[in-house]
């Protein structure tokens, strides 16, 4: 299979990564392995590289590409969620670097069966790891119209909820919606004509059914709440002056990385009218990116799909902190 894979902010990453000599990287979403290869590519330093991936047609692929490096490199099926349990069933118990990529690949978007695109007919399905967990189309016909909103609200933040859940139970009385184009008609017609892109000649406004679609691949795989453990394992598990670095592509994923990211670079969380600190808390992590760092505008024309790409990147405090 040819997929046409760009890496995001790949050489921003590299800017910012200044890694020891016999060191581990993880790519905690190692995709098509284009990321990997990039690091591989400009620190020859690296002892080893371990890739994780929950798509196992997406390691098939990486492996291919990563040929040339088969000797430093170990890929696994699995979640970063159980970061620590992955690595430590490769012997590792602590690493030099960790990347996130959060974003689909154009792997996932560009197979229509996969059901993450609206742009193509496909299968409602949206599973990261197909061999597991419920699917789409399984929450779009099964749950509550009240679960429907409470979804649509709070992972897709869609002001058209009620309207667009409405459309939907009033289509799946009739028949089970099953297909990501049937999805996105149902979305389209519930929308305000005045409030619906398609109607405006504008083609940076975006389709109607994109943050249902997001609502939904977020709630399948349960993005947000594996991101958390995720984010806690990737720093216990990082060594003194080691580097994390995170790409996020909406709003949701973006403020959980802020805010932790500020949770632990700071010395003292004590409320502001204790004269002293009693908390006890310790820093963690320096932050590189003080503000994150988007594609330049050469990269978006190039690439689309990396417009709405952020990085955030921190290292882990070192001992003599």
């Amino acid at each position: 299979m040819s997929v046409n894979h760009v890496p995001v902010l790949s050489n921003e990453i590299i800017n910012y990564l200044n890694l020891k000599n016999d060191g581990i990287f993880v790519d905690a979403t190692v995709g098509l392995g284009g990321h990997s290869q990039n690091i591989l590519k400009h620190f020859d330093c690296i002892k080893r590289l371990i890739g994780i991936d929950l798509d196992q047609s997406a390691l098939a692929l990486a492996e291919n590409q990563l040929y040339e490096y088969k000797e430093k490199i170990n890929l696994v099926q699995g979640n970063f969620k159980n970061l620590t349990n992955i690595l430590k069933n490769l012997g590792v118990n602590s690493v030099d670097g960790v990347l996130m990529d959060l974003g689909v690949s154009s792997l996932q978007l560009d197979t229509p069966h996969r059901g993450f695109s609206f742009q193509k007919s496909g299968d409602l399905d949206m599973r990261m790891d197909t061999e597991n967990g419920i699917s789409a189309a399984d929450i779009i016909n099964d749950s509550s119209p009240e679960e429907l909103i409470s979804i649509f609200e709070e992972f897709g933040e869609e002001r058209y909820s009620k309207r667009i859940v409405r459309e939907i139970i009033s289509t799946r009385k009739l028949e089970r919606v099953t297909s990501t184009l049937q999805l996105a008609r149902i979305v389209e017609n519930a929308y305000p004509k005045k409030s619906n892109p398609r109607n405006r000649n504008n083609s940076r406004k975006i389709h109607p059914a994109t943050r249902v679609f997001q609502a939904l691949r977020i709630t399948v795989n349960k993005e947000l709440e594996n991101l958390k453990k995720g984010l806690d394992d990737a720093v216990s598990l990082l060594n003194p002056d080691g580097f994390l670095c995170i790409i996020s592509f909406h709003s949701l994923e973006d403020r959980i990385v802020k805010r932790r990211f500020q949770g632990l670079s700071k010395s003292c969380i004590c409320p502001p009218k204790i004269p002293i600190c009693i908390c006890n808390h310790k820093k963690v992590l320096n932050i590189l990116t003080k503000r994150p760092v988007i594609p330049c505008v050469e990269e978006i024309e190039n690439n689309p799909r990396a417009r709405s790409a952020k990085l955030r990147v921190a290292t882990k405090v070192g001992l003599c902190l």
